[in-house]
């Protein structure tokens, strides 16, 4: 039979349908019994270690019932009712989100296609927190049930991106999955961070871990679910395999490839929702899963699937006995202990040369060069037609011998922009919880009027504006400043781990000197994480898209650390840290705001100095070189201003994300493509956080919500459509 087309990405996977040659099933079976062998010991480690006094001849004893051990009531608390049931709920949960791991990339062709990077695990723990926080849910179907809801919308958004085109590249899948999940842990934040009691809670089900398995009685309830989760993934095994051939070939072999993908869902959802019931969100399982499986087994599926299950079981089984050592008298998460091995494994995968041939690397596209074109007139190139219709968007202003060529759209655009700040200035200074009118919130911004108004607006509601408006300015030039170097609208300080890197740096400071907030820990935090990711992608803007995955393990890693620290604080400081991790201008006012006032003064000046050669920037190096213009030099220095003012505003108000991401979007919209929007981007930055912060204060009643979790809530839908807007203008 004759085939006029095959799927594209049907060529890199066929050979994975094919069956193996017979001399490769010795190796398998030696790597399997090892693998099985390790899962024995693990297990064996999991029940001879934890708290109390009860080693591994103890446990024996248990088990083998000698010597009248199971007699013994501390025996049979410390074994029977606590040890195993947490042994065997890691092995199956270890199990189920190996194999959900494994279904994923095999169904959306993706190496790194895993529940916790693409939001599934966020949708099931969002579920679970909020029929726990609004219905009082205690029971093991109760959670199983809300999870399973939040699975489905989660995997179900997942799957509708994957079968869009384009959506389903590696690099863009997994980021669309970072803003679902991010979107859906800013409303689970939104949930706890207002309640000491709540977050107390949930502090530890949330971040993962098995601490709070006590006896059977969930895992009974939940075991059928897991066990028809993986009879499904079992029985779509072959059809899956076919599917990898592509759509056409998979309907010639007799399959139909939309219920493959509905079915690979339901087994997806019915794994993740019973493991985030059990134990709560364990992201980076999945993928660690799948590439080990993936290594050992070849292309065989079938035996992907199972062996993705027993590495998974065994990986978080080990990851539980070293939460336990690890921090004593203190238990760490489990999901730290993954993501610290994870996010290597990650960084690994999106380096191997498999993934260059897999949309890994998007070239410069027909669209996004015309802008370039459309810029070169103005750099210096022969005057054409269409440099003297650029010309008319700017106006001569001249005084005696000196002019001004002043842009007259990006003109515009800064004084709408700068009139939209002093509206949210406004708004924000006259809204709150308190009862006053328009006419005394300007009279106690002037200092008359009622005494307690004056406090009110001049001590906290300006000094938290004045904090927000020089965070969010920070913000945004950051974001133009790391954007136009990449050349890549994507990456900002938060998608390539700053924010996290920062934020970590704060924490430590805090827990080293015992004082929180030093101005200079925010900019060593995120020097530090900015100089790991490029460094290991390979360089700012010669990568595509694999430094902003390397940035997302280098926000997992930092992220780690910042649990670490929360884990080992005491419920009122953990409270208060956790809420300003989430980005909150609760409290802050002149003073923090002093370091980035200062910043602005120095480096704004730079940042315009250097916007020119920005522009030229956005060509390649070549060009720019032609045109006398040192990219290495302006690419240290852009570096470096937009690594210190992401730092600086992380020290004012934690990491609050996607403000650097949407301002340069947003202020590039409204001045134009022939300009890098320096100033716009500023005033962009500072609208949203004051926007933000105000939203925050007002939308529920006696209740704050931090700027932080406004900004992830709103931006992750921003993001998506950023990734798959079809507008040119919004093209990665």
């Amino acid at each position: 039979m004759t085939v006029s087309h095959v799927d594209p990405g049907a060529k890199a996977v066929a050979d994975e349908a094919l069956p193996a040659p017979s001399g490769g099933r010795r190796p398998l079976l030696l790597a399997s019994a090892s693998l099985v062998l390790a899962v024995l010991v693990l297990a064996a480690l999991s029940l001879s270690v934890g708290a109390g006094e009860v080693g591994p001849g103890d446990v024996l004893d248990y088990l083998l019932g000698r010597d009248g051990a199971r007699a013994d009531t501390r025996l049979a608390l410390v074994v029977g009712d606590l040890r195993i049931p947490r042994t065997l709920t890691a092995l199956l949960v270890g199990a189920a989100l190996g194999t959900s791991g494994s279904l994923l990339q095999a169904v959306t062709r993706n190496p790194l296609a895993e529940t916790g990077l693409l939001g599934v695990n966020a949708g099931a723990s969002l579920g679970v927190v909020t029929g726990i926080a609004f219905l009082g849910v205690t029971s093991g179907y109760g959670h199983l049930l809300w999870a399973f809801g939040g699975a489905v919308a989660a995997s179900g958004l997942v799957l509708l991106i994957a079968g869009r085109r384009g959506g389903g590249s590696p690099m863009r899948l997994v980021l669309a999955g970072s803003a679902l999940g991010a979107t859906f842990g800013g409303v689970t934040s939104v949930v706890i961070v207002n309640s000491a009691e709540t977050y107390d809670r949930f502090r530890f089900w949330v971040l993962g871990s098995l601490a709070g398995v006590e006896g059977y009685s969930e895992l009974k309830s939940l075991l059928p679910v897991l066990a028809l989760g993986f009879l499904v993934a079992l029985l779509v095994a072959r059809p899956l395999s076919a599917l990898a051939l592509g759509d056409d070939l998979a309907r010639g072999l007799g399959h139909r490839p939309s219920v493959i993908r509905v079915v690979v869902a339901v087994a997806v959802t019915l794994l993740t929702a019973s493991a985030v019931a059990l134990v709560g969100p364990v992201s980076f399982l999945g993928l660690l899963a799948g590439f080990l499986a993936r290594a050992v087994t070849g292309p065989r599926l079938t035996a992907q699937i199972l062996l993705a299950g027993l590495v998974g079981a065994g990986v978080l089984t080990g990851a539980d006995v070293l939460a336990r050592v690890v921090s004593r008298p203190f238990e760490a998460p489990v999901s730290v202990i993954i993501a610290l091995v994870g996010a290597p494994v990650l960084i690994g995968i999106v380096r191997s040369k498999r993934l260059g041939a897999m949309g890994m690397t998007d070239p410069a596209t027909e669209e996004s060069a015309k802008p370039a074109r459309r810029l070169l007139p103005r750099l210096g190139t022969p005057r054409t037609a269409d440099a003297g219709a650029a010309d008319t968007d700017s106006l001569v202003l001249r005084r005696g011998t000196l002019s001004v060529l002043l842009p007259r759209r990006a003109a515009l655009a800064a004084l709408f922009l700068a009139a939209l700040l002093v509206t949210a200035v406004v708004l924000s200074a006259y809204a709150g919880q308190s009862e006053m009118s328009l006419s005394r919130t300007f009279n106690a911004v002037f200092g008359s009027g009622d005494r307690f108004d004056v406090l009110l607006v001049q001590k906290f509601r300006l000094g938290r504006i004045v904090a927000g408006l020089t965070a969010g300015a920070a913000l945004g030039l950051a974001g133009c400043l790391t954007q136009t170097l990449a050349r890549n609208r994507l990456a900002t300080p938060e998608l390539l781990g700053v924010n996290d890197g920062a934020t970590a740096a704060v924490l430590l400071s805090t827990t080293l000197t015992g004082t929180f907030g030093a101005w200079w820990a925010g900019p060593v935090g995120a020097l530090a994480a900015v100089l790991v990711v490029t460094t290991v992608s390979g360089g700012l803007g010669q990568r595509g898209y694999r430094v902003l995955v390397v940035g997302l393990a280098m926000s997992a890693l930092a992220s780690a650390v910042t649990q670490v620290v929360l884990s080992r604080r005491s419920l009122n400081a953990a409270s208060s840290l956790y809420v300003w991790t989430s980005g909150s201008l609760n409290g802050r006012g002149y003073s923090v705001a002093t370091p980035v006032l200062i910043g602005l003064a120095v480096l704004v000046p730079l940042a315009l100095v250097v916007a020119r050669q920005l522009n030229v920037l956005r060509f390649d190096d070549s060009t720019a070189s032609s045109l006398g213009v040192a990219p290495g030099r302006v690419r240290l220095v852009c570096l470096l201003l937009s690594v210190g003012l992401a730092g600086l505003a992380v020290g004012i108000c934690g990491p609050v994300g996607f403000v650097a991401l949407a301002s340069p979007v947003i202020a590039g919209r409204l001045a134009g493509p022939l300009r890098v929007p320096v100033v716009g981007s500023m005033l962009t930055g500072a609208v949203l956080i004051v926007l933000a912060d105000t939203v925050g204060r007002i939308v529920f009643d006696g209740v704050e919500v931090p700027v932080g979790i406004v900004t992830t809530v709103l931006g992750g839908p921003f993001l998506l459509w950023v990734l798959l807007g079809r507008s040119a203008a919004t093209r990665v």
